[in-house]
């Protein structure tokens, strides 16, 4: 399995750069993450969106809907999007640290 170098963290992960063991996340991680999305700078506004698909995870063991991850955060497609240029499936998702959904998020 592929693994991913970013200051002195190394993280395994997928083909697609999505963490193989979800829960070995933590806030580095994620910073570490957000850098291969084009992502700089996680803001408040963005660890709501990965705070809240983490406890979704956490509960059903799957990724939120794209329609409930903007209802429950109320951000629109639009605002995630900015944030998370990639998209909620591919960026958010990753950044969260779950594995890389099958569905639409």
């Amino acid at each position: 399995m592929p693994n991913f170098e970013w200051n002195d963290l190394n993280i395994s992960v997928d083909e697609d750069g999505f963490m193989d063991q979800p829960e070995d996340w933590n806030e580095q991680i994620a910073l570490a993450l957000a850098s291969t999305e084009s992502v700089d700078v996680l803001t408040d506004n963005h660890w709501k969106v990965v705070n809240y698909l983490r406890e979704y995870y956490k509960e059903f063991g799957i990724a939120p809907m794209i329609r409930k991850l903007c209802k429950q955060t109320g951000f629109s497609l639009k605002e995630i999007y900015d944030m998370f240029p990639s998209g909620p499936a591919k960026g958010a998702c990753k950044v969260a640290g779950l594995p890389k959904p099958t569905g639409c998020v």
